[in-house]
């Protein structure tokens, strides 16, 4: 016991460093900036994806996705829950691009906490009852991106996570690349949003290659929109489904202030 615990410390310390090192120095060196954006998007959907999409909840759900920041530093917020009300996961994502030109975009971020929530049967005194227990984990990212166009980018996005649960999943790796092709007019007012993706997941022991595509249909000055998103797996030893897809319908909300 005593081993695991040195270990355990050994390998949790420099993680908490190393994601804490990534927003002490853009926030004691970022310079003001007067514009100030906040976005919001509420989605539900008959099948809950998780952040990465080769898990999902199995039944219908109801995410919330939170946005505010200025042309640097970003707190983006998510929520997700099953329609039954309970909840399932909570994001604190935190984002800062060390670079912003024109061309490319070099982002960091940490998931500071990220918790799952999972409902366990207990047997009590009074009989045998669900609770609700969580699960916390923290990860880093880092997210280069390249604009070949207007309206086509392409980024390479890498997390690694660590888990503080022994019976839960200790360690997240997944390396994404992904092509985003946004807002392709269909006419003056519908426009559709494709992004692509292949990546890697590995679980602790487990690991596996995807490829996901999440597809969306909007229109231009219009809160609703409908996305669908598809998972299929090409070779995993990860416990999940081999083929998943939903279909969400999104209220979003997206505003910029100036500073005066």
């Amino acid at each position: 016991m005593q081993t695991n615990k040195k270990s355990f410390g050994k390998r949790t310390i420099p993680i908490i460093f190393s994601i804490a090192l990534l927003f002490v120095g853009p926030l004691a060196f970022a310079q003001k900036d007067s514009t100030l954006f906040f976005r919001s998007a509420v989605s539900v959907t008959q099948n809950g994806f998780s952040f990465i999409p080769s898990f999902s909840l199995g039944k219908p759900a109801a995410i919330l996705d939170i946005g505010v920041g200025n042309k640097r530093l970003s707190f983006e917020p998510q929520f997700r829950f099953a329609l039954e009300g309970k909840p399932w996961s909570f994001i604190f994502i935190y984002r800062y691009k060390v670079v912003n030109k024109s061309k490319f975009q070099f982002t960091v971020g940490g998931h500071i906490p990220a918790i799952v929530f999972k409902t366990q049967t207990i047997s009590t005194s009074s009989g045998v009852n669900d609770v609700i227990i969580s699960q916390r984990f923290i990860a880093g990212e880092l997210i280069p991106n390249y604009q070949v166009a207007k309206n086509i980018s392409i980024s390479l996005y890498l997390l690694q996570g660590y888990g503080f649960q022994s019976h839960a999943t200790r360690y997240t790796s997944f390396a994404g690349l992904r092509s985003n092709f946004s807002n392709v007019k269909l006419s003056e007012r519908l426009y559709i949003k494709w992004v692509p993706q292949i990546f890697y997941l590995k679980t602790d022991d487990q690991d596996g290659v995807y490829v996901t595509y999440h597809f969306t249909f909007a229109m231009k000055n219009f809160p609703l929109s409908i996305s669908h998103i598809l998972n299929k797996s090409i070779q995993t030893s990860i416990v999940a489904k081999d083929f998943d897809w939903n279909v969400s319908l999104i209220y979003s909300f997206d505003k910029n202030y100036v500073r005066r």
